[in-house]
């Protein structure tokens, strides 16, 4: 609404006049309180306009990006579909779990130091920040329920590796950079069970590995066996019952 006023160069009350007249006439979409967007032509007599979700995001959240099983999909590491677009936000958020024109969002909030390893994308006339491969598989590493749970997070992280957006220096750096150590010790577990010739990051995953025990998926309340070799409790079975590496 400051906005409005300052372009237009009227008070604050008449320029929230204008935005919920023009509104109403159909020229601008209400996404929530105080933020309008405008609504193409060709798309004023097909009811209410939807604004694109990441736009969205982008303009209430920032600074923020797209993250977790969004930036997944966008990557193509799932072939998994979430109507939930994930969003790691600097920003206070009163509500993690929002439903903006009938979409829901669920937020994930971090400091701004740690929104690093993102890419600017297009979505129509807007640049959208979304976590590059690498950040995504890290983010999800660091909070498999951003990914949709450690068996999704398995996964995703077979599929980066076995595709072009693998870059392991870039891994362990994002590792390193977010500083939750228990990246490395899921991470490796992983890449032993899933069985991915990969012996040099192994050896940064071993020399990265924290004391104490890691749960694979925090959210799990199974209790499982422990793997010493990477203090982890593989609390969910990734495959077949039974399966080990």
């Amino acid at each position: 609404m400051s906005e409005a006023a300052r372009i237009l160069g009227v008070p604050h009350q008449e320029a929230g006049q204008l935005l919920g007249y023009l509104a109403r006439r159909g020229w601008l979409s209400r996404v929530r309180r105080g933020l309008y967007v405008a609504v193409p032509l060709d798309a004023r007599q097909s009811g209410a306009w939807i604004e694109d979700p990441w736009v969205v995001a982008a303009r209430l959240f920032s600074p923020c990006y797209v993250g977790g099983w969004s930036a997944c999909g966008y990557w193509a590491l799932t072939e998994q579909t979430f109507r939930t677009l994930l969003v790691v936000t600097a920003r206070r958020v009163r509500h993690r779990n929002e439903v903006i024109q009938s979409v829901p969002f669920h937020l994930t909030v971090r400091n701004e130091d740690a929104l690093f390893g993102t890419v600017a994308v297009w979505r129509g006339g807007n640049k959208v920040a979304v976590s590059d491969p690498s950040r995504t598989v890290i983010d999800v590493l660091d909070d498999p329920s951003l990914g949709g749970g450690i068996r999704t997070v398995s996964d995703v992280l077979t599929e980066y590796l076995g595709g072009e957006h693998r870059d392991d220096s870039r891994l362990v750096e994002y590792g390193d950079r977010l500083g939750n150590r228990a990246v490395f010790k899921r991470l490796g577990y992983l890449l032993e069970y899933s069985q991915v010739g990969s012996p040099a990051l192994l050896e940064a995953c071993l020399a990265r590995r924290s004391s104490g025990l890691t749960k694979l998926d925090p959210a799990a309340t199974a209790h499982g066996r422990i793997v010493r070799r990477w203090g982890v409790r593989a609390n969910v079975a990734l495959g077949s019952p039974g399966d080990e590496w």
